[in-house]
């Protein structure tokens, strides 16, 4: 099964909120299946940004599952919270990439020109560059386009909004202490940027 696939199978099975299917709808209708994770480092590539979604939620279905020492998935009244943040917590990044060309360097013995490192041939590559069309922050956003379809419980939008934990902000930490939600989000998301995704690029 393709990531898209995948992605669409969990939704599916584990979210049934009322104003879900719409919210599907929505996804299907962006550019959320082909966009990438980021423009240089994550899953910069077409589709990293649903591949990193699953990545996340994988991760953190398995630290839920250590936690509880058990074989089920989580509990029964967690599981479509678990879901909804860890596949939807980067929905903002939809609509804020731009496809581009640049010229590059490709070295070879057969190049045409030369510099001090040799021969080369310029190339024209692909490179995403960040084109954002509605600049209303990161983890807010993702929170603002999920409400406008699905209500978010305060666990589940606290989650959402801290998940990068940018600990510059003094209500990091007090987030963390009172909802379990969040951390865990942000344990997965780190789990799966640098074990899964950075970790196999430089691989």
């Amino acid at each position: 099964m393709n990531p898209k696939d995948t992605f669409i199978s969990a939704y599916q099975k584990y979210i049934h909120r009322t104003g879900s299917d719409s919210l599907l709808d929505r996804l299907l209708a962006t550019d959320f299946f082909e966009a990438p994770a980021s423009t240089k480092f994550h899953n910069s590539f077409a589709g990293g940004l649903v591949l990193h979604s699953l990545n996340v939620f994988q991760r953190m279905c398995r630290n839920c599952m250590n936690e509880l020492g058990t074989d089920a998935l989580f509990p029964p009244k967690q599981v479509e919270s678990v879901a909804i943040v860890s596949l939807l917590h980067d929905i903002c990044k939809t609509q804020s990439y731009k496809l581009d060309f640049k010229d590059q360097k490709v070295y070879s013995d057969h190049g045409t020109k030369f510099d001090k490192r040799g021969a080369y041939d310029l190339e024209s590559v692909p490179f995403y560059t960040v084109d954002e069309k509605f600049p209303f922050g990161h983890g807010e956003k993702s929170v603002f386009l999920i409400n406008e379809h699905m209500h978010l419980t305060r666990d589940e939008a606290l989650a959402i909004r801290f998940h990068m934990g940018d600990f510059t902000d003094r209500n990091t930490s007090k987030v963390y202490t009172i909802c379990p939600l969040a951390l865990q989000l942000h344990i997965a998301d780190l789990q799966a940027t640098y074990l899964d995704e950075l970790a196999s690029m430089e691989g």
